[in-house]
């Protein structure tokens, strides 16, 4: 089917405007609904409808997750930050224990990515037990590079994939 001159300028302007509407959404990190990923609402302001105490309000309004630097494991200040109202939360809902979930981005092979997770998950344990958790509350899981939350093979994905997540468990 040929198009009239007409019908390509329309189709040009119809693929602009969308393009235009997908690249204007905010690129910050959310909250999930597990390590894996599913993105959820962000940790910017207490939701009125959540119960305290959940999971829910676990993600939304203290955070689950912090990211790291590119083939790095120190936790960074906003991970800190972010660390600290995960260990104040935890002291008040002391019947939660956690996972914490070491991930990586998709360079490097699978064993030095498993490492790296590991040292990551180990980073925000031993943050979290510095911070008066007991260390028997608090379990590590290395996934490496084998659950990306973000798919791509650019910074922005990378930066997403570089994480640890705690996970509440009973």
């Amino acid at each position: 089917m040929r198009l009239n001159t007409f019908g390509s300028k329309f189709l040009a302007v119809a693929a602009v405007g969308m393009l235009v509407a997908a690249c204007s959404s905010d690129p910050a990190p959310t909250a999930s609904t597990s390590g894996a990923g599913g993105a959820t609402a962000t940790a910017a302001a207490p939701a009125a409808s959540i119960a305290p105490g959940t999971v829910q309000d676990f993600q939304v309004n203290v955070g689950d997750r912090v990211f790291f630097d590119y083939d790095k494991f120190e936790v960074k200040p906003a991970g800190k930050a972010t660390l600290d109202k995960q260990a104040a939360w935890l002291k008040r809902y002391g019947q939660w224990k956690v996972v914490i979930e070491g991930h990586a981005d998709e360079r490097g092979t699978r064993e030095y990515n498993l490492a790296l997770g590991e040292r990551r998950a180990n980073a925000v344990k031993t943050y979290l037990v510095n911070q008066g958790i007991p260390a028997n509350r608090v379990t590590t899981i290395s996934y490496g590079k084998e659950r990306p939350v973000a798919l791509g093979s650019n910074e922005a994905a990378w930066a997403q994939n570089r994480r640890g997540v705690t996970v509440l468990s009973n």
